[in-house]
């Protein structure tokens, strides 16, 4: 079974497409996934990277181009969703939780779902409790929890892991020293993660 980390930020909208196929996928080619939640906004600012901010084109043609893939995919997400997140920071702390609790996959899933299905944004109310909730988990609790130093200095860690492996934006898929970057490098990754390589047979 090959083994994929899967690097993302909650309020990456590319993400969006890949956290709603990912599990189907990994089932389908029989890969191990590691979700691994990270601060995508601190790598940006260090590397004065903001990609949409202020440029009206770009970020339209991001839109619609994510509308032409989702609709690939069977999703139905309502475009544009809101962005940028005020709250990316706290959902990526309960994400980050999550990975130490076992709940991370179906937390970043129904957030995610929320905030371009339903335009709640992730990491702000009602989105973070209906979701927190929804998965059987205590609001109050998780939200106590992912505000902690632990857990703030746990994110910034990964966060600069992340770096360190050469990530640079969300989502990116690294198999064995390999970064694929964008949602339309999983497949990419998923093939490289079982045969060290994209050259056909």
């Amino acid at each position: 079974m090959g083994n994929i980390d899967f690097w993302y930020s909650i309020g990456s909208t590319y993400s969006y497409l890949t956290v709603m196929r990912l599990p189907r996928l990994a089932q389908e080619y029989g890969v191990n996934i590691r979700w691994r939640p990270f601060n995508v906004r601190d790598v940006m600012v260090e590397q004065n990277n903001v990609p949409f901010s202020n440029k009206p084109i770009k970020s339209a043609y991001m839109w619609r181009d994510i509308e032409r893939r989702a609709a690939s995919y069977g999703l139905c997400p309502q475009i544009p969703a809101p962005y940028p997140l005020g709250g990316l920071v706290l959902a990526n702390q309960v994400a980050f939780l999550g990975v130490q609790e076992g709940w991370v996959e179906a937390y970043t899933q129904v957030t995610y779902r929320r905030w371009f299905e339903e335009g709640l944004p992730a990491g702000e109310e009602p989105n973070i409790s209906e979701s927190l909730d929804e998965i059987g988990q205590d609001v109050k609790r998780v939200l106590g929890l992912a505000a902690s130093k632990d857990i703030a200095t746990g994110l910034s860690v990964v966060t600069t892991e992340a770096k360190k492996l050469g990530v640079f934006g969300s989502p990116s898929f690294v198999v064995n020293g390999e970064v694929f970057w964008g949602d339309d490098r999983l497949e990419d990754a998923i093939k490289w993660s079982s045969n060290g390589t994209l050259c056909s047979d």
